[in-house]
Order: structure tokens, then C-alpha cells, then sequence
């Protein structure tokens, strides 16, 4: 039987919800028992579409592996609650998710909202997995419980200078929304120019989150004559500007961080998509031929979902943490924050399916794992 989007993430929420005594969830176990990982992402507002498929990608998998009898004999739930994208939401519902005990943070999205909500957390040293574009601050060696699946934007913005570089392109301007995330983004392409030795950028400017209101940052950018364009906004921003630029006859490049979210991207501009680059941080959802993609297609086939890299990025983080898991089970070791602390920090160099993860990567040492894709005005992802 197949099952719907919307069946999946409201099965989901409501077994949840029916949580037992917070207490039996802190506690230290040896044998199989229920985990439950809290998770705060935007269902609604500017990034619903990011947060909706990150989640049922994560879901996909630890609904596959709990028909299975879990983890090593542990079933593992997600309680996820939405954030509509607004940090203050974010860190209400981590503070509400460790009080009532879940074994784990997992999966909250978006910059200002992982920096708040582990803000939130962070007396209680709750684990805090696999933040989706969380900033680079949160990477920092003393934090022990914070472990990260997808590479920095410290990486991300060094690839996307490396291939200005190759391409001789001196002249880089910085698009970027006027938040949290805009303003690290822009701090990471600004140190990738320098640890390349590369001239600084001409110019940067921003708008608002989530809006159509560029004309002022086009007006900025126009006059710096870049030749090239790096975005760090979200994607109905980020359609908006390359609309708008290519109105003025901005013919240089585009490129953007993964956090756009290349689907919905595609979605807002359609065949005007074509040229612009978005970087990658996992594989392709259409890379059949990578054991973790096919495995990921088997289970998106039982439902009615599309296949996307948001999803795909959700279903490697949940299947990583299973593999902590199991780690920590072996043994016969104890499921327990401490235990799973343990399993995480040895897992620097994890093979998922044919794509290797790294929970505690230094300062680039995840950019060979990104792609620079372009999309064709078809819809056809070129490497």
C-alpha cells in the first residue's frame, strides 16, 4: 500500500505525541528501547517546502527501519513541531522537546533557528544532530554534543570561490537575505576569498527575507560590475533577484548555496533556471546508480512523494543516526546520551551507501563531498 505525503508526516506527528513518562526516555538502557528525536522545522511559512521534505526524507527511513524491529532492537520516533521558519518558535520547541525528555535534537532547519533553539538547549547538553545550514559558530570544536551531517558553509562558499577562480572570474558580488544566515553566508565567502587569495568582493547587498523587494540590492550590484553573483537566500529571494538582474542585462554567472533549496528554485523560475548554479551537499536524488540513492528511490517509490536532494539529505542524516544507534547498542553498550555521544564522535568517516559522512569534519574538509550542479531549462541536473 502506498502512502501519501501527508499520511506520512501525520502518522508521524501523532504517534509522537503520545509519549510516555519523559523520564523513561533520559534514562540509561541496555536493552531495546523507544528513542525519540525532537525535531523543529518550518511546515509552514518561507521555507515549508525545505522543511517539509527534509522531514519526510528523515521519516522515510526510520519508518523503513522501525518495520524492521529498529535500530539493533531500538525503534526510533520523530516528534517534529513547526517553527515556521522564526528562531524564537525554534528555541520554544527545543526548550518543550528537552523537557519532555526526547533522547535527542534532530534535523531543525534553516540558520537562525539551529543557533536559537541549540541556544535554548544547550544547559541541559541535549545531542544536537545534523542541523540543517546551521552557522558555522556551531562547529566549533568545544561544542561535544553537536555532531554534523552536511558540510559548513564555510565549505560550500570555498567551492563556489574556487570555481570563480578557475573560470578567472576576480569581480564576485554577494546577493543575501538580511538574516542570520545572509550574514554568515557572506562571512564565509568573504574568508574563502582570502584562504584563496583571492581579490574581495566588489560589492554585496540585501533584501528582505522571503521577498520580491530586490530592486535596491539589483541597483548596488549592477553598479560593481561582477562577473559573477554568489546567493545566499532562500528560493522565492533568490528568483526574484535573478529576475530582476537579468532585466538590467546581467549576463555573468549566478551561483547559490544548497540552503536555496534547488527544487523549489527550479519550481519559481522554471526554464529561467538555466545556467544559474546551486551547490550540492549530497548526492543526486536522480544518481540511481549510488547504493544510498537507490535504496533512498525504493522507499520514495511506496509513496506518493517526489524525490528531492532536501529529502534525500533528510533520509542520510536519519540513516546516520541509526548507525549511531547500533554503535552505541554494540556490545551491549547503553542507548543513552552518553552512549550515543560516543558512537557519533567515532563516526568521522562513515560510508552511507557509497556517500561518507563526517559528524566532526574540520574547517574544509567536507568540500570535495560538494557539487556545483547547474539545471537545464528542462529540468535536467548537469554536474
Amino acid at each position: 500500500m502506498k502512502l501519501n505525503r501527508r499520511e506520512i508526516l501525520a502518522s508521524g506527528l501523532t504517534t509522537a505525541a503520545v509519549l510516555a513518562n519523559p523520564a523513561v526516555f533520559a534514562q540509561a538502557a541496555k536493552g531495546p528501547r523507544k528513542l525519540v528525536v525532537g525535531q523543529s522545522v518550518p511546515l509552514t511559512g518561507a521555507a515549508d517546502q525545505i522543511g517539509l521534505a527534509y522531514l519526510n526524507g528523515a521519516k522515510l527511513y526510520f519508518d523503513a527501519i522501525n518495520a524492521k524491529n529498529g535500530a539493533a532492537g531500538h525503534k526510533i520516533e520523530v516528534k517534529a513541531l513547526d517553527d515556521g521558519y522564526n528562531p524564537t518558535k525554534a528555541a520554544a520547541n527545543a526548550k518543550q522537546l528537552v523537557d519532555e525528555g526526547v533522547d535527542a535534537l534532530f534535523g531543525f532547519v534553516g540558520t537562525a533557528s539551529c543557533d536559537a533553539a541549540f541556544a535554548a538547549a544547550k544547559a541541559s547538553n541535549t545531542l544536537f544532530f545534523a542541523p540543517f545550514a546551521a552557522s558555522d559558530t556551531l562547529r566549533d570544536a568545544a561544542l561535544s554534543n553537536v555532531f554534523h551531517v552536511r558540510p559548513a558553509l564555510a565549505d560550500e562558499a570555498y567551492k563556489m570561490a574556487r570555481h570563480c577562480a578557475t573560470l578567472n572570474q576576480d569581480r564576485i558580488a554577494v546577493f543575501a537575505e538580511d538574516d542570520a544566515m545572509g550574514r554568515a553566508g557572506l562571512a564565509a565567502v568573504n574568508q574563502a576569498l582570502v584562504d584563496l587569495k583571492r581579490p574581495p568582493i566588489v560589492a554585496s547587498a540585501f533584501a528582505p527575507v522571503n521577498s520580491a523587494k530586490v530592486d535596491a540590492a539589483v541597483a548596488t550590484l549592477v553598479k560593481a560590475q561582477p562577473q559573477a553573483i554568489i546567493q545566499v537566500s532562500l528560493f522565492n529571494t533568490s528568483a526574484a533577484f535573478i529576475r530582476a538582474m537579468r532585466k538590467t542585462g546581467f549576463a555573468g554567472q549566478f551561483l547559490n548555496f544548497s540552503v536555496v533549496g534547488i527544487d523549489p528554485l527550479f519550481t519559481a523560475l522554471g526554464k529561467e533556471i538555466g545556467g544559474v548554479v546551486i551547490s550540492q551537499v549530497v548526492p543526486s536524488p536522480r544518481s540511481a546508480g549510488t547504493p544510498i540513492i537507490k535504496e533512498y528511490l525504493d522507499a520514495v517509490n511506496l509513496t506518493d512523494q517526489s524525490p528531492s536532494y532536501e529529502s534525500v539529505e533528510g533520509y542520510i542524516a536519519a540513516r546516520t543516526f541509526a548507525e549511531g544507534v547500533r554503535r552505541s547498542a554494540a556490545g551491549g553498550g547503553r542507548v543513552d546520551r552518553s552512549g550515543l555521544q560516543k558512537a557519533f564522535e567515532s563516526m568521522t568517516d562513515y560510508d552511507v551507501g557509497g556517500f561518507r559522512v563526517n559528524l566532526r569534519a574540520k574547517k574544509y574538509e567536507s568540500v570535495r563531498l560538494i557539487d556545483l550542479v547547474t539545471i537545464t531549462p528542462d529540468g535536467k541536473v548537469v554536474r
